[in-house]
């Protein structure tokens, strides 16, 4: 990073960070979350953009914290209803904590990337991979055609697919 650069980051955390935390502290109920959330915010608008070519701060700062604030959301629904089927399991199951965060964030990435596919390609996808129906079985259930059933698959397998590359 440049001098010029540098300079501008930290003239944009000085004036805005403390509105920043504000506006995530009154979002989530938490200073101590606002505060790394803020630090996460930060960190991606660094990664994501030249500072100077910054019109409105507090919109894009705003805009990529409401964004992990979502997925921080996102994670801990995730970890809920892990811990939530786990509770119903007749035995106790003893998982390492680096078992347990692998787990957590396999199904935290198949979360996200159910969630980039359309309802229609979600709903395919799920039938044929989750339930094993096949391509006629699906189509029967959701009241389309064999094609149309494949065209999605290829949808969601390519969607799969690029996400792995990221």
């Amino acid at each position: 990073m440049s001098g010029p650069d540098h300079s501008e980051l930290h003239l944009l955390y000085v004036e805005h960070s403390g509105w920043l935390k504000g506006w995530l502290r009154a979002r989530l109920g938490n200073a101590s979350d606002a505060a790394d959330l803020a630090q996460d915010t930060f960190l991606r608008m660094l990664s994501a953009r030249d500072v100077q070519a910054i019109r409105e701060p507090r919109t894009y700062l705003s805009a990529i914290a409401r964004a992990l604030m979502i997925d921080k959301f996102r994670r801990q629904a995730v970890e809920q209803a892990y811990l939530d089927v786990l509770a119903l399991r007749p035995e106790p199951m003893d998982i390492s904590p680096e078992t347990r965060l692998l787990i957590l964030e396999t199904l935290t990435a198949v979360d996200a990337m159910l969630d980039g596919l359309g309802e229609r390609t979600r709903r395919i996808f799920l039938a044929v991979q989750l339930e094993g129906l096949s391509y006629v079985a699906t189509g029967e259930r959701l009241g389309v055609s064999v094609t149309t059933v494949k065209k999605h698959m290829i949808r969601a397998m390519t969607h799969c697919l690029l996400l792995m590359e990221d």
